[in-house]
């Protein structure tokens, strides 16, 4: 199978980006094996599986089951640059915080530590869900549940790969057939409810990706169980809106508090008025805050 290289800037790491890629064993659509990773995608009709190494500053694109077309490389190649956030110039935030007491030991200790992010609006919107008022564990439990109930997959070498549930799919669900995989009334609810809002094109990304950050949070917040917390959530992941962050967030708030040595937890209002001095980059500051966890 032909190889295609994607040249990565100086301020990338693979090895972190596959670190976080690692952090559940739970996780079921992509797998990091021998420094690579395996991901299984659709494009168009098609079911594509490929992987992505490193080779000194370039990551290195090989197709599994396909001698790909030109478009499919193409549809692949840019959603690896979107997917690893490989667009952004992270010089002028890491110069921003070099001398900062919070981000400075940060952004040395995790260089190229950049956001994973989720270029699938769907997926990126109910993860979040999913997310709401429980553990991580559980999260990915659930996470792993639903996918393998509903998702396609791609066997390879008796490995299963697995793809997100399609939203057409997930909009014919009843909330009964979630709460079985241990959903509870709300999140089988809220999932079933923003497969909908996508299959009435009442959300699409193309929609939304052209909005200022207010005006794709008020889009997003019309949908019932998207609050403020998720629409900035996947605004940050789907998106990278810089200044989007989940202000309410209690990873926020535990690495601030452990960071500075506070005895409690700081107010919404003191964090509030620490990122204003990373304005216009929010998204990685909240990034580096949550790494320190």
């Amino acid at each position: 199978m032909p190889i295609y290289r994607i040249t990565t800037p100086a301020e990338f790491s693979f090895e972190l980006a596959c670190s976080f890629l690692e952090r559940s064993p739970r996780e079921v659509l992509h797998r990091v094996d021998g420094g690579k990773v395996f991901k299984a995608l659709y494009y168009r009709t098609e079911k594509i599986l490929f992987t992505i190494r490193q080779d000194h500053s370039d990551l290195i694109v090989e197709f599994l089951n396909q001698h790909p077309a030109e478009s499919t490389v193409n549809y692949v190649t840019d959603y690896v640059k979107e997917w690893f956030d490989l667009r952004t110039d992270l010089k002028p935030f890491y110069n921003m915080v070099e001398q900062d007491s919070l981000l400075g030991p940060l952004t040395k200790k995790y260089f190229g530590y950049r956001i994973v992010g989720q270029p699938d609006l769907f997926e990126s919107l109910v993860w979040a869900v999913l997310g709401q008022q429980i553990n991580l564990t559980f999260a990915y439990t659930l996470k792993q549940r639903f996918v393998e109930m509903y998702g396609d997959r791609i066997e390879h070498e008796g490995q299963p790969y697995f793809l997100f549930p399609s939203y057409q799919r997930v909009s014919q669900l009843t909330p009964e057939s979630l709460l079985a995989l241990q959903f509870s009334k709300q999140k089988a609810s809220y999932t079933i409810g923003i497969a909908q809002a996508f299959a009435s094109g009442e959300i699409t990304k193309i929609s939304l990706q052209h909005l200022s950050l207010s005006e794709g949070k008020e889009k997003l917040m019309k949908i019932k169980g998207i609050g403020n917390w998720t629409a900035n959530y996947a605004l940050m992941k789907t998106f990278r809106y810089p200044e989007a962050f989940p202000l309410e967030d209690v990873g926020i708030h535990n690495a601030i508090k452990n960071l500075k040595g506070m005895k409690s937890k700081p107010t919404l209002e003191q964090v509030k008025r620490i990122f204003k001095k990373y304005k216009g980059w929010e998204a990685y500051a909240t990034l580096y805050l949550w790494k320190s966890l």
